[in-house]
């Protein structure tokens, strides 16, 4: 899952710079330095996983909570002693994977972030 994550965070930051293209050249040439730019777009990128981490979260709890109290997903008792699936939810548990996604996220987006070290002001501006 931290894999596809991952991937999907990588690609989406390097879609939003190359869709930005023009938004570089312009910064740099009013004196933007590369490593300012490479900063603001994985911050951008951080705030998207967080939305999603958040989302994802949310929704989880949602379903384990309706689980919970309506036992929507039933079982057969013969075989597994219990009529409804059980819940447990240990937050350290989830506070650790949100982290650590966060982390292992945050991580990855660096390489990617030196594209925009490629960009150079005249050639970016030039083609609008």
């Amino acid at each position: 899952m931290i894999c596809i994550s991952i991937f999907t965070s990588v690609s989406g930051l390097l879609i939003i710079i190359l869709e930005r293209t023009n938004f570089i050249g312009i910064m740099k040439a009013l004196g933007a330095r590369n490593r300012q730019m490479r900063y603001l777009f994985v911050n951008y990128a951080l705030l998207i996983i967080v939305r999603g981490i958040v989302l994802g979260n949310v929704l989880a709890f949602a379903l384990i909570l309706l689980q919970k109290y309506t036992g929507i997903i039933t079982l057969d008792p013969d075989v597994y002693y219990v009529e409804a699936m059980p819940v447990l939810v240990n937050w350290l548990w989830v506070a650790c994977i949100d982290v650590g996604t966060l982390i292992i996220s945050a991580l990855a987006m660096i390489v990617p972030s030196f594209v925009v070290s490629h960009i150079t002001p005249a050639k970016s501006i030039r083609f609008e």
